[in-house]
């Protein structure tokens, strides 16, 4: 199993790394990106870990950080839609699709 973000899970991923760089440093987004891979590496180990949410999509809280990851589990992979701060408003990524090739 792996896991795959959405292009807009990526941009917000990138978006709150950079932040937390112009806010307090590298050291602290980079904490943000080892806080990040640490969270998908438990969810390919255990897919279901996150309870399910909204639009019918699961969510992992990062311990550290206030981000949950929303996602959707399929036979091969972990879908990532979102990178999603606890703060932003309510459901901002429920109409992101997966584009099927």
């Amino acid at each position: 199993m792996r896991y795959i973000l959405h292009e807009d899970a990526r941009t917000d991923l990138v978006e709150a790394a950079s932040f937390y760089r112009e806010q307090a440093g590298v050291r602290l987004s980079q904490a943000f990106f080892d806080e990040f891979e640490s969270a998908a590496k438990n969810l390919i180990q255990h897919p279901r870990l996150g309870g399910i949410w909204r639009n019918g999509r699961r969510r992992f809280l990062m311990s550290r950080f206030p981000y949950s990851l929303i996602y959707d589990v399929t036979d091969e992979e972990i879908r990532i839609y979102a990178v999603a701060h606890h703060s932003r408003r309510p459901a901002y990524w429920g109409k992101r699709r997966w584009n099927e090739p």
